[in-house]
């Protein structure tokens, strides 16, 4: 039976794209460089920061600690406010908890900024654990976080629920949920772990099962 649901958080629970985009923005214009452009940016979404503003600026890897620097210097001011949680998301994480269902979330993101918008919108008491840059954890696709939330909560079978395509490369460990709350089409690829496209973050509901 399923114990345990892990979550990806931009784009997953979190609307942080304009957020995004316009600190990293506000950070190469407050480092005198070349701003890149919004689709640039949005590209670089779900990588870990310092690798986003290394291939942003192309930067050697001093160049890119001193702009993820500026960038967390920017980040209360710019992202903050910029970032709203997808429709049906407190809803459907109410009811998954009412089920029974222990839910963690496994990000790129750091976990001071990731620990500020989950305050803002209220979502810390439905997660048991959080898996983000900070943990020396491999970057997702790799399974290190799935496995290291899966420590964490004592469980030996759960879903992984993400927005991002699922291709040759994914290798989350456990069945995956592709929640789709921008519109676009997400695609499978070959994986054996791959499992379901859902076209909305509440049809999580309905397919809970799988894992």
């Amino acid at each position: 039976m399923l114990k345990a649901i892990f979550f990806d958080f931009d784009g997953t629970l979190a609307d942080t794209a304009p957020g995004i985009v316009l600190t990293m923005q506000k950070a190469f214009q407050q480092m005198g460089l070349p701003i890149p452009s919004d689709s640039d940016v949005r590209q670089t979404i779900g990588l870990p920061l310092l690798e986003a503003v290394r291939r942003l600026g192309h930067f050697s890897l001093a160049q890119a600690e001193q702009g993820v620097e500026v960038y967390r210097q920017l980040f209360p001011i710019y992202e903050v406010g910029h970032v709203s949680i997808f429709p049906e998301v407190l809803s459907t994480l109410k009811i998954l908890h009412s089920k029974g269902l222990r839910h963690a979330i496994c990000t790129s993101r750091t976990g001071v900024t990731l620990d500020l918008i989950m305050q803002r919108f209220g979502l810390s008491p439905y997660f048991e654990t959080k898996l983000t840059c900070n943990d020396g954890c491999a970057p997702k696709p790799a399974p290190d976080m799935v496995y290291a939330a899966m420590k964490a909560l004592g469980v030996e079978k759960a879903i992984y629920v993400g927005d991002s395509d699922v291709g040759d490369n994914c290798n989350f460990g456990c069945g995956t949920v592709i929640a789709n709350s921008d519109g676009t089409v997400k695609e499978f690829g070959e994986d054996p772990f791959a499992g379901k496209y859902i076209p909305l973050f509440n049809d999580i509901v309905a397919c809970n099962t799988i894992g």
